[in-house]
């Protein structure tokens, strides 16, 4: 008997209906249900972990991945002459025997995310999160849950060795567990937030160059406890041409140990890239998760990090999402917020990063205070973006250098090309901030810094007519090389309709009050006292502190002031002013009027409000405010222009 091609149609749909609605009500089984063994093995399911299993069996259903990276570049990325290196066939050459290769190569094969897929917005529960981790028995031990490390006084040699060689203390840092608990200071609504249990697989890339042992050991520990291992593909590790002993063989035994169950791939770069380009380097290599992770190599990652950020990507890929940044001491490894609580990312006008609290425009758009929310710039290198998105957006440009920028050209680029950056406040990651930084850059030979490279490359591609206020705070930059931008300047005219304008308008909406567009400068560059070797300098002080001298040494910095149009006498953002017959810098401040002016004739600097000039004290080695008189000589300052 032959089936008329319409009933068997809607046969075949009616099977496939019944198979489909198995899967799903065998993926929404709950964790509650599952018996004493279950549970253990879900436990177990989390490589180290330090919190215990998780409220929920997730999902691992999904299209197994083609291990291929799937990038759509929109601009050349940089020429690699790095490696990926085979940890296996490493570890086999020293007759060290795996007895889970079977188990690791299974384990290797990873699931590929389809967007919009059973994805739903997080919702607010009145019970624990889906992901929150259950409570587990006290650690004790030197630095858990955040508490501040003493060094013992016999230690202050190794101190000191450490903070030069790592920039920060290494002596504590070996003290403390590799899977320390870290406080949790997240918003009390976060535990309550449930998400989606289909969301995409996350590639984690960490860049490191001579980093301590430790803290970079640490850092993978922590990626490894608190993520939920189906949303774990993969930890890339991207070696910028190390040469610490520690950072070579006994890195790559350790990372075959079968607890991180075959997911970190090493890739070691054939010369220094800098870490702007490694990140690229590590994304092109990142080929089994839908997307990338990008952390610095001394981090911790607090409960349930990665799931609100999964989540946001899930429901819109072009969404690009930042976690709070906590702050790790570099001297006693304490944890803590930042000091000034959640805030949006800013800027100066000289690029300097800056953070902003959230107004009353953001508190009225948001029902609860741990949603996210919108940032006109990220503060760095922590950040998940959609790996194809990435790369459709060119990742970061080629033409920058090793450190510097690359926050804003990322941030302006996701916006004015269509995207949104968001951070994201129950996903909390610390880093540790360095004292000092431990290692040099490559000089291109250059008369400025690359990190002044990098800057103008930003302002010429991106910042449109606003690009003069940038150089009005930095004068010495204009007209300084900065290498080819054509191919960025190209992209942008294709792929990105939006206008910085439109970025000040509409996103950075609050940057202008609190950082005023700087006037037009009359006279720049290092002020001298007449026949004399002495400048006025800032002494790297600032709110509401003494400004003083010393030799000059040309170099700008700290000695580069600005008469501009405003009758601002600045530094920085630091406008001089006249408390009795002291001089201070503080904050410029929108609104109030200054009334510096520099006489070329006279060559006196006078505030024409008090009638005081500005005069060398050489007795003190010190600057004061007197009554003008054209003919005391310490009143006498020359303005050298200097870069």
């Amino acid at each position: 008997m032959r089936l008329r091609p319409k009933l068997f149609v809607k046969a075949v749909a009616c099977l496939i209906a019944l198979c489909l609605g198995t899967v799903a009500l065998l993926s929404r089984i709950d964790s509650d249900t599952l018996d004493g063994h279950d549970k253990e093995v879900v436990r177990k399911a989390v490589p180290g972990a330090i919190h215990g299993q998780y409220h929920a069996s997730s999902k691992f259903g999904a299209k197994l991945s083609d291990g291929k990276g799937n990038a759509n570049p929109g601009i050349g990325l940089p020429f690699v002459e790095g490696v990926e290196v085979d940890l296996k066939k490493r570890r086999e050459e020293r007759g060290l025997n795996d007895n889970n290769a079977d188990q690791n190569k299974e384990k290797d094969k990873t699931f590929r995310f389809k967007p919009g897929k059973n994805v739903f917005p997080a919702v607010m529960r009145k019970e624990k999160g889906n992901f929150e981790p259950l409570e587990i028995s006290e650690r004790s031990g030197p630095g858990e849950y955040g508490i501040p490390v003493k060094l013992k006084a016999e230690e202050q040699a190794l101190y000191d060795k450490s903070i030069k060689e790592y920039g920060f203390n290494m002596v504590i840092s070996d003290r403390i567990s590799l899977d320390r608990a870290v406080p949790d200071i997240r918003h009390e609504q976060c535990q309550y937030w449930e998400y989606p249990e289909d969301l995409p697989t996350a590639s984690v890339v960490i860049v490191f160059h001579n980093e301590g042992w430790t803290t970079l050991i640490r850092t993978v520990h922590s990626v490894f406890n608190t993520s939920p291992p189906q949303f774990l593909a993969e930890i890339v590790m991207v070696d910028d041409f190390s040469d610490k002993e520690h950072l070579k063989e006994q890195l790559e035994s350790y990372l075959h140990d079968p607890r991180f169950e075959g997911k970190i791939k090493l890739v070691r770069n054939a010369k220094r890239e800098g870490l702007i380009r490694a990140r690229t380097i590590g994304g092109e290599n990142a080929l089994r998760g839908d997307v990338l992770v990008f952390l610095d190599a001394h981090c911790e990652c607090n409960k349930n990090w990665l799931p609100p950020l999964l989540t946001r990507i899930a429901l819109n890929r072009t969404t690009v999402v930042c976690p709070t940044v906590d702050s790790i001491d570099a001297d006693t490894f304490t944890y803590a917020p930042q000091p000034d609580g959640i805030c949006r990312g800013a800027f100066d006008w000289e690029f300097f990063y800056k953070r902003i609290p959230i107004g009353q425009r953001e508190a009225k758009r948001r029902k609860f205070e741990s949603e996210p929310y919108p940032s006109p710039v990220m503060a760095g290198g922590l950040f998940a973006i959609d790996r194809s998105y990435f790369f459709e957006l060119g990742g970061y440009d080629p033409g920058l250098k090793i450190w510097g920028g690359e926050q804003y050209e990322i941030s302006f680029k996701i916006w004015m090309c269509g995207g949104t950056l968001e951070f994201v406040p129950c996903s909390r990651v610390a880093h540790i901030y360095r004292k000092l930084v431990p290692y040099s850059y490559p000089s291109d030979g250059g008369s400025i810094s690359v990190v002044h490279q990098n800057h103008i490359r930003v302002v010429e591609v991106w910042l449109d007519e606003y690009k003069k206020y940038f150089y009005a705070s930095q004068p010495g930059l204009i007209g300084k090389y900065h290498g080819d931008i054509s191919a960025q300047v190209e992209f942008r005219r294709k792929h990105c309709p939006k206008s910085f304008k439109w970025y000040i308008d509409e996103v950075a909406y609050d940057l202008l009050e609190n950082y005023p567009l700087p006037a037009p400068n009359k006279y720049w560059g290092e002020v001298k006292a007449e026949s004399t070797v002495m400048c006025l300098d800032s002494m790297g002080r600032k709110n509401n502190a003494r400004i003083g001298v010393s030799g000059c040494h040309g170099m700008g910095g700290n000695q580069l002031f600005r008469f501009n149009e405003a009758g601002q006498f600045i530094i920085y953002d630091q406008c001089l002013f006249v408390a009795s017959s002291t001089l201070k810098l503080d904050k410029c401040k929108k609104g109030i009027k200054y009334n510096w002016e520099y006489n070329q004739k006279t060559k006196m600097i006078v505030d024409t409000l008090l009638n005081v000039c500005i005069e060398l004290d050489p007795t003190r080695q010190d600057v004061i405010a007197e009554n003008c008189d054209t003919t005391k000589k310490l009143q006498r300052w020359e303005i050298n222009q200097r870069s």
